[in-house]
This record gives structure tokens, C-alpha cells and sequence, in this order.
């Protein structure tokens, strides 16, 4: 294995459990609509698709796209007031960047989020001027899959793309890194549906508990 110059991750799912905050903001449109609540579990699983796809299942398959839309915007909007009250840095994450920092390892994060919320919540994390590259679909022509944004990433840190580990919870993440020639790192503790398997994903390496994340890290780079 290459010599590590640099560690990246996805966002949501693989640094930040964001299903609380996800949950949180579900339930209270939910309950001013007179609503039952949509079970935890199955919003956890959409947590990688999107707010439109969590909406539609809250609100229904097949609502209209007249009546989503609203609904997308006022998601979006208490979600960026407090993005993070109710999640976290996985287990293990904290102790993992302390590691990195302590090894003067940069480390950095490429996710399909929006600049303006992704921003938000390294703001919330404090994290901001820990993070030493943040590529956002606004970046790039492409989003994951595609490498475009692993690419930026590793030229902005002055680091060779196949130096580079990319952690990720999403078929799409393990696409982008070997895309990018990366060695990539599938996280099954992140937000899988029940009948998919990180293992299917053709990953370099594969974990499943987030509080393994420092020990796991810190082999590959002893």
C-alpha cells in the first residue's frame, strides 16, 4: 500500500451521524400536519438519498411534486437553522482527526451537501479550520460517482490522488474513490439500506464499527 499523504471522507453517514438531526426535523413537520411519526429505523436507511427521498417517505410515495417542494424548502431551512442539535461525530471520529492532526496528516472532506450546509455544520462541529479541504457539488461538474471531486481534493492538498485514503458509507462514495485511484475504506456502520452489504462494494477495505475507526486508521498508517 502507498505511502498516506492524506485521508478524506464523506460527509454524512461516515464523519457525522446526521439521522438524529434528519429525525428531528421530520417529526416536527410531521406533528404540525397532525401526522404519525415516521419510524426511525426506515428514515435512518434513506439518510444517504436526500431530503426528497426521506420526504416521500414520511409524506408519502407518491405525493406531488407541487406539494414536495414546499415541503424540501422548509426541511432545508430548520435544517440549516440547527444541523446539528440532535447528532454527532461517529463514535471514534474525534480520537481519529486528533490522530491525524497530531500525525500533521491533512484531512478533509468531499461530499455531495451543499456548500451552505456542509459549511453549517463544520461551524456547528467546530471544525471549520481543522478541516483542510471541503469539495461541494458547487465545485465541481460532477458529483459522486464521479471522481472529479476526490481529484480537487487531493490537488488542492498538494497530495497524489493514489496517496490518499476515501472513507465512505455509499456505493457511490467506493464508485468516486477507485475512480479516482484512491485507496477507499467502506464504512458499514454508516446509512445502508437492510438488504444492501458495504462488503458488495468492492471497496479496498472495509470496517463496521466506527470506535475501531482510530486503531483501524492508525495501522494503516504505522
Amino acid at each position: 500500500m502507498a505511502a498516506i499523504e492524506a485521508v478524506l471522507f464523506d460527509l454524512d453517514g461516515t464523519l457525522l451521524d446526521t439521522a438524529p438531526d434528519f429525525y428531528r426535523i421530520m417529526i416536527e413537520l410531521q406533528q404540525v400536519r397532525d401526522m404519525s411519526p415516521v419510524p426511525f429505523e426506515a428514515l435512518r436507511t434513506r439518510a444517504s438519498d436526500g431530503s426528497r427521498a426521506m420526504l416521500k417517505l414520511a409524506f408519502g410515495e407518491d405525493i406531488q411534486e407541487l406539494h414536495l417542494e414546499p415541503l424540501v424548502r422548509e426541511f432545508l431551512q430548520l435544517y440549516e437553522t440547527k444541523p446539528v442539535a440532535s447528532g454527532a461525530l461517529f463514535d471514534g471520529v474525534p480520537e481519529l482527526l486528533t490522530h491525524l492532526e497530531m500525525r500533521s496528516l491533512p484531512w478533509g472532506i468531499v461530499t455531495n451537501k451543499p456548500r451552505y450546509l456542509s459549511e453549517r455544520v463544520l461551524e456547528s462541529l467546530e471544525l471549520s479550520e481543522r478541516c483542510a479541504v471541503l469539495i461541494c457539488p458547487e465545485d465541481v461538474s460532477q458529483s459522486k460517482p464521479s471522481p472529479e471531486g476526490l481529484l480537487l481534493a487531493a490537488k488542492q492538498l498538494n497530495v497524489r490522488a493514489e496517496n490518499c485514503l476515501y472513507l465512505g458509507d455509499h456505493q457511490r462514495d467506493i464508485d468516486a474513490g477507485r475512480a479516482a485511484g484512491m485507496i477507499t475504506i467502506a464504512c458499514g456502520f454508516g446509512y445502508l439500506k437492510p438488504d444492501e452489504h458495504a462488503s458488495d462494494w468492492r471497496a479496498d477495505l472495509l470496517i463496521h464499527r466506527s470506535e475501531d475507526l482510530p486503531q483501524f486508521i492508525g495501522e494503516l498508517l504505522a
